[in-house]
Order: structure tokens, then C-alpha cells, then sequence
């Protein structure tokens, strides 16, 4: 298949520090090359991948401080795409909205990986293209009426993650993430404080989240109980996650995925995490990590995190959350939407039931 890939500027492909959708299209991308697709990536030009890569701008957008109007390079990327859409047998989005008015205007069928979540102004947008093709990430992100043709879970290189069978001495819980209320840095401080347990946190701070980080999380910031790491790179990361007792994943909100988790358990690390958004599809609860109703919930069941078996947190992660799982979920979708897109052959409901047929869950929680 001829196919097109497009991912956000904001960030390099793949991420250097932060970036999680960047990362899953890396792999996607990749995978799909080393399976013998024609892939072209459309995103920054300092991004690195095995696809022939074409780009509005030569670097990542957050980190072109030339750059005034941002908006106007989603702009140029979409319409890049789609002013070639006729050498594409089918175009992959991970943009959100901006795809969605030009998708509908060329033969070339687009489907659309849903990374983000519904707010009040984007889901008018949505629902404006409710007949497009949509990709969850979990089920539980699927919260507006929209044609989903499946659920395909993110997947990390999990050999990219050691395995560390024997934490790092002495002991310490990891907060990974980005530092804005909804992701629960703020609970996380708390229940170390509450428990006594050292806090390893890091993660970027966006300038719409500064005024929060100074006036919640950095007053308790003593580089003894509670540290602030910034932002790591993948080898200090997997080193953070790996080397804990245990990973905290104190959300507030309905979180989509939460790539955090499985590249947690990945290394061994169980994750304890609040029952919201994806969080029940993403950890076997009692045996990769815990589920939890409360954050008093979160801090009492630190000692029993500390006796799960790292082996099965690594395992769970193979057998549901790998790249090969996540490109197969893909590839599959990509043949049935090509197959049902002939003219006298198009149907979105035939194409909706097979592919819910197709994308059944191996297991619910």
C-alpha cells in the first residue's frame, strides 16, 4: 500500500523528550516500512524515519522560536497532504480537526487516529465529519458519536524498556508526565507526602500550565523527598520508570491512553493509577498494577504494589501493548477500508460492522 502518514510539527518524529503521539507514529511508520509499504511521514523536517519524510518546516515547531503563526504550518502540512492526495492509496491522520475538512474533499480515503480528547469546541468540529473513518485509542475515549472502525491500543518497542528485575536502592515512586492538573502531579506530591515515600517527578511544563507548576508543585520541591528531574530523554526515562517501586498515575481526567503506564510496566514497574478514561484497559489490576476509587486508595496500596511480580508487568505489556500488535490493528483496518471504498461497494455500516468485528477486544476490564 501507498500511504500516507501525517503527524503533528509541534514535535520531531520521534519525540527527543516529550511527545507521545509522535513516538506511536514513529513506530507505526517504521513497522509499516519494514513490512514492505510505500509510506511517505509528513511531519517536522528534524524528524528521523525510515518512510521518504516531507516537511513544511525544518524543525519541530515548539522548539523554532522564529515561528509566529504555528497554526499556519498545521495548515500547510494538511493541505500538503492532500494537494498529493492522488498518490496515496489511503492517508493515516493523527491531527485532529485539520484534516478533517480537506479529507472529505478528495477521492483518497483518510482515516483518523483519535490521540486527543472531545472538548465543547472541538467536538463540534467532529461531529461535522461524524462519517469519517475514526480510530480510538481506547474504548473509553470514544465519548462522542462518531463512526469508530476500531479500537487499536498504542504499542512501544518494548525492547527499548530494560527490564529491571531489582529496583534501585533506596526506594523511590516515579511521577512521569506532563505538569498540568489534569495529569495529578499535584496528587502524587501528596501521597509521598502522606506515606513518606521519595518522589522522583518529571516532565515538561507548557506555558499555559507555569502559573500551576510554581504555585502547586514547586513550593514542595526539596531535591531530598520531592525531586523535579524536567524533562529526560528515552534513556533517562526508561532509567526513572525502570528503577522504581512504583509508578503513580494520579490523573484527574479521562485520560485516552496513557503511554506512561505501559512503558512502566514494560521495565517491571507495576502502576498505581485512578479508575478514569483508559486506565481499567491499560493495567491488569492485581497483577501489573492496581485500579484505584481514590487517591487514599493510591497511598494504601503502595506496600502491595511493592509484591507484585515484575516479570508478569513486562509480559502483560508483550502480549497486549507491543508495535507488531498495534501495526497489525492498523494494516488490518487499512485493507477493509480500501476494500470497501469501490465505488458500489462503499458502505459505512458494512464497513463499521466488519471492522468492530474485526477489532474485538482479546480482553475487557
Amino acid at each position: 500500500m501507498k500511504i500516507a502518514q501525517i503527524a503533528p510539527p509541534w514535535e520531531q518524529v520521534p519525540p527527543i523528550t516529550y511527545g507521545g503521539i509522535e513516538l506511536v507514529v514513529s513506530r507505526l511508520t517504521d513497522e509499516l516500512v519494514r513490512r514492505g509499504h510505500d509510506v511517505t511521514l509528513f511531519a517536522s523536517g528534524d524528524s528521523q524515519t525510515l518512510a521518504k519524510l516531507e516537511a513544511v518546516t525544518p524543525r519541530a515547531l515548539r522548539f523554532d522560536r522564529e515561528i509566529r503563526e504555528p497554526m499556519m504550518y498545521e495548515l500547510a502540512e494538511t493541505s500538503q497532504v492532500y494537494q498529493r492526495a492522488v498518490e496515496f492509496d489511503i492517508i493515516h491522520s493523527h491531527v485532529g480537526v485539520w484534516s478533517l475538512p480537506l479529507a472529505a474533499m478528495v477521492d483518497t480515503p483518510t482515516v483518523h487516529t483519535l490521540h486527543g480528547r472531545f472538548t465543547r469546541d472541538n467536538s463540534r468540529v467532529f461531529s461535522q465529519h461524524k462519517n469519517q473513518p475514526f480510530i480510538s485509542i481506547s474504548n473509553a475515549q470514544r465519548q462522542l458519536d462518531l463512526n469508530y472502525v476500531g479500537t487499536v491500543y498504542n504499542g512501544i518497542c518494548v525492547e527499548e524498556f530494560p527490564f529491571i528485575e531489582k529496583p534501585q536502592q533506596p526506594p523511590y515512586l516515579a511521577f512521569l508526565g506532563r505538569f498540568s492538573p489534569e495529569k495529578g502531579p499535584q496528587h502524587a506530591i501528596k501521597i509521598a507526602i502522606a506515606t513518606g515515600w521519595h518522589l522522583k517527578l518529571a516532565g515538561k511544563v507548557d506555558v499555559v500550565d507555569r502559573e500551576f507548576f510554581e504555585s502547586e508543585i514547586a513550593p514542595h520541591i526539596d531535591g531530598k523527598q520531592i525531586e523535579f528531574l524536567g524533562e529526560l530523554n528515552h534513556t533517562q526515562k526508561a532509567e526513572l520508570l525502570g528503577n522504581a517501586s512504583a509508578t503513580l498515575f494520579p490523573i484527574t481526567w479521562d485520560e485516552p491512553f496513557g503511554l506512561v503506564m505501559i512503558e512502566s510496566m514494560a521495565t517491571g514497574t507495576p502502576v498505581i493509577a485512578m479508575k478514569m478514561g483508559s486506565v481499567p484497559e491499560v493495567i491488569a489490576h492485581g497483577e501489573s498494577g492496581f485500579i484505584c476509587e481514590s487517591y487514599e486508595e493510591m497511598a494504601s496500596l503502595i506496600p502491595a504494589a511493592l509484591q507484585l511480580d515484575r516479570k508478569k508487568c513486562r509480559s502483560w505489556v508483550v502480549e497486549n501493548f507491543s508495535v507488531a500488535t498495534m501495526v497489525d490493528g492498523y494494516e488490518a483496518i487499512y485493507e477493509q477500508i480500501l476494500k470497501y471504498r469501490h465505488p458500489g461497494n462503499w458502505s459505512l455500516q458494512s464497513l463499521k460492522a466488519s471492522l468492530e468485528s474485526l477489532m474485538t477486544l482479546k480482553f475487557e476490564r
